[in-house]
């Protein structure tokens, strides 16, 4: 087993020696621009004690190797680099998959992040849903259901159907491609049930974005009883499927109106005479 590496270590060594030699040379912003390119450059540099660069370092490590490397480096608290890290989302070996339901939250989520929307972690993407209480790996696996949900459809109407986290279930089905009935269905029950929660609602058909939901966004729109903030987002959903609302709405004496206003409003000028 080779031995762990903190590449993001020596890079900031050498990093801080060629700011100091370089200080008035650029800006902060360019510094910017620049850091991104050393790393990139960096990376492709071979270290003299290790005989290869930090991107051959793990190129040469077996699949096996490989996964084994992110665990050591996670149980260690040793930094995880990018190079690594994109050496495992290049090859996405099978054994990275059984890293998504393990108990480390670190590591899980540096495996579904890596995983990324691949089949083959589909099954224990909806196993964290259905049984995890961690939010904050709920949300990273949501995201990756999201970009696969033409794919993961019937097990996300599955879950809504049982009541499981149905709030991630609508997010997941609202970025459904191919047209379903059932699909449209959910949202837009969703929609018309909504309660307070109408501005999300909204949003989910707005990102369905099938133009049939448009009466009834249109009829919603037109309530006397509805806020700034769902007007806004009702407004914003009419016109991503291709429909317009011009009706004059005064929302002078709204909390939410007012509160936009209060904290988008210039300061005061300190110069005025």
């Amino acid at each position: 087993m080779k031995k762990l590496i903190d590449f993001d270590g020596l890079f900031d060594e050498r990093l801080a020696q060629y700011m100091q030699e370089n200080a008035k040379k650029y800006t902060e912003k360019q510094w910017e621009t620049i850091i991104p390119r050393l790393y990139k450059k960096f990376g492709e540099t071979v270290i003299a004690r290790l005989g290869t660069t930090p991107q051959g370092y793990y190129a040469a490590m077996d699949d096996k190797e490989l996964v084994e490397t992110l665990v050591r480096h996670t149980q260690e608290d040793v930094p995880v680099s990018d190079f690594l890290c994109r050496e495992i989302e290049q090859r996405r070996p099978d054994g990275l998959f059984s890293l998504i339901l393990c108990e480390n939250q670190q590591l899980a989520l540096f495996a579904v992040n890596l995983a990324g929307e691949d089949q083959r972690a589909d099954s224990a993407y909806f196993t964290i849903i259905g049984t995890s209480s961690d939010e904050e790996l709920k949300d990273a696996v949501c995201d990756r259901l999201k970009a696969a949900a033409d794919r993961v459809k019937e097990q996300a109407k599955a879950f809504y159907e049982k009541g499981t986290d149905r709030e991630r279930m609508l997010e997941i089905l609202s970025r459904v491609r191919a047209r379903d009935e059932k699909v449209f269905e959910i949202l837009m029950r969703e929609f018309k049930e909504s309660g307070e929660n109408l501005p999300m609602r909204a949003s989910y058909l707005a990102a369905y974005g099938d133009e049939r939901a448009l009466p009834v966004l249109l009829d919603t729109i037109d309530r006397d009883d509805i806020n700034y903030l769902e007007f806004q987002e009702l407004k914003y959903a009419i016109e991503a499927l291709g429909g317009e609302y011009t009706t004059p709405r005064d929302f002078s004496d709204d909390a939410y109106y007012q509160e936009v206003r209060r904290q988008s409003a210039l300061p005061p000028s300190e110069d005025k005479k």
